[in-house]
């Protein structure tokens, strides 16, 4: 089973390190703005300013990943703070999403037709 920290690259340089973050940050980037369109998803979907914090789903989610960092040969830890950080993030997008949604006429929860 080839791990993802296997295929890190030996490096003797800085522009050799950057060139493979560089690499990764053009994999990384269009599925981070994915992400971000389930994010507009969920704020549709939910439709309620109390529903975008889910703790459940949070834990759920570093649950999921903490093994799948260590399966791949990383730092679960890492992992977890590096997840975190990004839910915030995308819980701040979700209630920015869903006051643009909401300003574009979607009619807030028990108000709908």
């Amino acid at each position: 089973m080839s791990r993802a920290i296997d295929k890190v690259k030996n490096c003797s340089n800085m522009q050799e390190v950057r060139a493979g973050v560089n690499a990764l940050d053009d994999i990384l980037v269009p599925l981070l703005v994915e992400r971000s369109g389930y994010m507009t998803q969920a704020a549709k979907v939910k439709n309620n300013e109390d529903l975008v914090r889910d703790e459940a789903r949070i834990q759920t989610i570093v649950d999921r990943v903490r093994p799948r960092a260590q399966a791949q040969g990383g730092n679960p830890d890492l992992m977890e703070r590096l997840y975190r950080a990004m839910m915030e993030c995308y819980i701040d997008y979700e209630h920015q999403e869903l006051a643009r949604l909401r300003a574009a006429g979607l009619k807030p929860q028990g108000e709908q037709p």
